[in-house]
């Protein structure tokens, strides 16, 4: 079993920024990401990376404003949100899986995920 942490939520001005950390424990990932939710709509792919050979992927919509990263010592990745909008405005959650894909940016392929932090960015 994987179980996934999330920290670093929280509130902040247009143009601002925040760093969300998930820690996860369990089996050997190959995959994390992160993922956001705000309210009325699906679910969405912020980043990702694989954790072998670190490839990043990001949403159009983050590109040059969010970095995804890990610590292979600690277990754990992060986001740095830079220039956040209030569009940014979410639920962030972590997510994890034991398998590498092609379809690195689809919901239905992790199987692990956090519980949720919660990030607004007020205009």
């Amino acid at each position: 079993q994987v179980q996934l942490v999330e920290s670093g939520g929280g509130l902040v001005q247009a143009g601002g920024s925040l760093r969300l950390s998930c820690a996860s424990s369990g089996r050997t990932l190959s995959r994390m990401g992160w993922f956001r939710q705000a309210p009325g709509k699906e679910r969405e792919f912020v980043a990702a990376l694989t954790w072998s050979a670190p490839t990043t992927y990001y949403a159009d919509s983050v590109k040059g404003r969010f970095t995804i990263s890990k610590d292979n010592a600690k277990n754990a990745i992060y986001l740095q949100m830079n220039s956040l909008k209030p569009e940014d405005t979410a639920i962030y959650y972590c997510a994890a899986s034991l398998s590498n894909t092609l379809l690195v940016r689809v919901v239905t392929t992790f199987e692990y995920w956090g519980q949720g932090t919660q990030v607004t960015v007020s205009s």
